[in-house]
């Protein structure tokens, strides 16, 4: 899901900042402040997948109910050796009084929760600005909404905007990154893909390919240009 539209103004400013980079792009690094200390992004991050998730402000309601639902599938992300950050233009002290009050919330009856993935101050928009979060004709805080998953070569996978007032999708950002580790050259996710689902074949082994036979054992056809195979692969 990518739905941005750039003005032909905003694609021209000489900044090359002030555009969004693109899938196949590599990530832009920054080094900024954050609740768990200074981050030197991404380098910080080692060799995982990073996902990037901001915020245009703190103590904002659909924001708020984001941060905790990341908080409750943590687990799920460090499973796919992905590594979450979280980034706000509020400052630090901010922050952590945000941080505090999410906390201390018994948010769906789930207990207290603990965010332990760090929340980046970006009070000067560099980060967002480098991200093409901020619109250039009306310096708006409200496209501050942007998600990038980011491979562990630091290339850019997918991109997420979201408005102010639609709360993003956690399971949706882990079926999309669990599809992101599943894809390759051969293979490709179909939709509504979901881990253990049958894949797409994109490079189909000898024989597949010749339609007047049955498909090969482990594979099968929906139409000639729709090849299968059975299970995902690991």
């Amino acid at each position: 899901m990518f739905f941005v539209a750039l003005s032909a103004t905003a694609m021209s400013q000489s900044d090359n900042n002030a555009r969004i980079p693109l899938i196949g792009e590599t990530a832009p690094s920054f080094v900024a402040e954050s609740t768990n200390g200074s981050i030197n992004f991404p380098a910080d991050l080692g060799k995982s997948w990073k996902i990037l998730f901001s915020h245009p402000a703190d103590f904002t309601p659909v924001c708020s109910s984001e941060i905790l639902e990341l908080a409750n599938v943590q687990g799920e992300f460090d499973k796919l050796n992905a590594k979450l950050l979280v980034l706000s233009t509020d400052e630090i002290k901010s922050h952590t009084q945000w941080k505090k009050a999410l906390e201390d919330m018994n948010y769906k009856e789930r207990g207290n929760l603990k965010i332990s993935f760090p929340i980046v101050s970006d009070n000067k928009m560099i980060v967002s600005k480098k991200y093409g979060m901020i619109h250039p004709a009306t310096n708006s805080l409200k496209t501050v909404r942007g998600v990038f998953i980011i491979d562990p070569d630091n290339v850019i996978q997918a991109i997420y905007f979201y408005p102010m007032n639609v709360g993003r999708n956690t399971s949706e950002l882990l079926r999309a990154l669990s599809a992101l580790q599943t894809a390759t050259k051969e293979y490709a996710t179909p939709a509504d893909w979901k881990k253990g689902d049958d894949i797409l074949v994109t490079i189909p082994p000898a024989g597949a390919i010749d339609n007047t036979k049955p498909a090969p054992e482990g594979y099968y056809r929906e139409s000639w240009f729709m090849l299968f195979k059975k299970g995902s692969i690991d």
